[in-house]
């Protein structure tokens, strides 16, 4: 379990642009984070007024954010000090259903393979235990 102050430590994302906001279960290659999407977020205002959804744009970058956090876990180097996930790419993504202002997004993230300071993941991000989006992507390290 991280909270919003240790997933800050890990990754450079702050608000408004920080889209996990805690992270209940990890493991080895696996991580889980939840995003509760509030029905104020300013984005509403433009996207669909009237009919508010949340772009499937920030459903991705929710996953590659959660992405972040397990890369910086499993790749924290103390002779390294200062360097940050960054995606390099992404894949075969699926939107499966709208997200209103008023959900919770479950995001699973699995590092599928890792190849020096390259890292390819696989997430599923759901609402109501449906899947909203599906997607295949990579990171790198980077100087921050």
């Amino acid at each position: 379990m991280l909270t919003r102050e240790e997933i800050c430590e890990l990754i450079p994302h702050r608000d408004p642009f920080l889209w996990i906001d805690e992270v209940t279960a990890e493991s080895e290659n696996r991580l889980t984070a939840r995003k509760f999407v509030a029905p104020d977020l300013d984005v509403f205002r433009g996207h669909y007024p009237g009919q508010p959804v949340l772009p499937g744009v920030l459903l991705c970058e929710a996953a590659m954010q959660a992405g972040a956090v397990l890369i910086a876990r499993q790749a924290a180097d103390p002779q390294m000090p200062g360097r940050v996930p960054v995606a390099t790419r992404i894949n075969n993504v699926k939107f499966r259903r709208m997200v209103r202002p008023g959900d919770t997004l479950v995001i699973d993230v699995e590092l599928t393979e890792r190849l020096a300071d390259a890292f390819f993941l696989k997430a599923t991000v759901k609402v109501d235990g449906k899947s909203a989006a599906q997607l295949d992507f990579a990171c790198t390290l980077a100087q921050a």
